[in-house]
């Protein structure tokens, strides 16, 4: 533990910024002293649990790491970019949760995506789109990068997957469907992604 008493004010906000937005997301619901509460705006809340469940996987495993073999948690190109692509990734997955819940979100007054601008219009202009550009800049990231085909191949495969599932949003499915196939794409990633990080050593 004596690592954190010489953490740089970089690794302080990366540290604390994540759990300060979490307290944010459910605001007065549990905690009285905090009147915001990012949960109820409905375009939002897709967003601010991605970004959560990003810093949450993303961040803390490195700078834990970092710490128990002495060094300090660089914020790099690379580290912000695999957060941006997790905050995105999981932040669709949000979305077409809450095509699940369209009716009881519309009952309650919130105003989610599809509660906004309906089914259609959240699957086309919405999560096709942002999926789309997710796997436009992660070839970009790798051309730069010089990953090799197979670690491209490997990321791109739960991208398609979620493009995939995405489009067939458009025809209503039972819960199980929701529970296991968007619950299933998040562990598609991370396996992928520790193929992908194997394959290059």
């Amino acid at each position: 533990f004596h690592e954190i008493f010489s953490l740089h004010w970089d690794e302080w906000f990366a540290l604390l910024l994540v759990p300060f937005v979490a307290l944010l997301y459910y605001g007065n619901d549990y905690f009285p002293f905090i009147r915001i509460n990012l949960r109820k705006s409905g375009w939002l809340k897709p967003f601010i649990i991605g970004f959560v469940w990003a810093g949450a996987v993303t961040i803390y495993p490195v700078m834990f790491y970092k710490w128990q073999i002495n060094e300090h948690y660089q914020i790099t190109v690379e580290s912000v970019w695999l957060f941006s692509k997790n905050w995105m990734f999981v932040s669709v997955l949000c979305i077409m949760f809450d095509i699940k819940d369209y009716a009881d979100d519309y009952n309650k007054h919130l105003k989610t995506f599809v509660v906004r601008v309906g089914l259609r219009k959240t699957i086309f202009s919405i999560l096709l789109p942002l999926t789309a550009i997710g796997l436009v800049s992660l070839w970009i990231f790798a051309a730069l990068m010089h990953f090799d085909l197979p670690r491209i191949l490997f990321n791109t495969i739960p991208f398609a997957c979620l493009l995939w599932v995405a489009y067939s949003m458009h025809r209503r499915k039972p819960i199980l469907y929701y529970l296991i196939v968007i619950d299933g794409l998040m562990l598609l990633k991370a396996l992928c992604g520790i193929v992908a990080s194997l394959w290059i050593r």
